[in-house]
């Protein structure tokens, strides 16, 4: 078996991407790194060696344990990968879904379904400039 492999297969092959393409791109655009460095897709890695992957808001790090270009199954993740995340990224990431709705002040952004009835029975009436009263009294 080889002890190197792609980067951009062995991302999409140890289920840190969804396609390789997707993995490519993450690599050309910096937002994968080997020790620190930039690398492009045709980089190979090796046993031992920690890939970061920038995954807004917060960076990734898998320790590679085996350099595998095919996919496997989800339960053989363990045998190719650890992920040694430091918890202060684990710790931003649920403060930026915390704070997704903490931060939104009422009346903000989209109005509701009950906000949109009400605006809408505001806006109906005077829409036409009259009221239904008036149209009692054009009848006569």
């Amino acid at each position: 078996m080889n002890d190197t492999a792609r980067i951009d297969k062995w991302l999409w092959a140890a289920r840190i991407y969804k396609t390789r393409s997707i993995a490519a791109d993450a690599c050309k655009n910096g937002r994968v790194t080997i020790n620190g460095v930039n690398v492009k897709p045709s980089h190979t890695i090796k046993t031992g060696e920690v890939v970061s992957v920038k995954k807004s808001p917060i960076t990734y790090s898998f320790k590679v344990l085996k350099p595998i270009e095919q996919r496997v199954g989800a339960k053989l993740i363990p045998e190719v990968y650890e992920n040694v995340t430091d918890a202060k990224q684990y710790e931003l990431l649920e403060m930026s879904r915390i704070s997704g709705f903490v931060d939104r002040a009422r009346g903000t952004g989209r109005p509701t379904k009950k906000d949109r009835r009400q605006m809408d029975a505001f806006v109906d009436p005077a829409l036409f400039g009259f009221d239904e009263e008036d149209d009692e009294e054009d009848d006569l």
